[in-house]
């Protein structure tokens, strides 16, 4: 499988996945703060599901 998420959806995906994992795990925010765990995941294997469905990628043009 290619990956479809480039380099800053990457980034983006990993910094708002852990921050909302954090925000949850200390109770700052509710239990919807999990929800952090699926752009953590995509972003660790730069693969989206839904990029997938759609036929988007963020990669360019010389990786998919």
């Amino acid at each position: 499988m290619r990956p479809n998420v480039g380099s800053l959806d990457r980034i983006l995906r990993i910094v708002v996945g852990v921050v909302l994992i954090v925000l949850a795990a200390t109770h700052i925010i509710g239990i919807w703060g999990w929800i952090g765990v699926l752009p953590l995941v995509t972003g660790l294997f730069s693969r989206c599901p839904a990029y997938t469905l759609f036929g988007f990628s963020s990669c360019g043009t010389g990786k998919t």
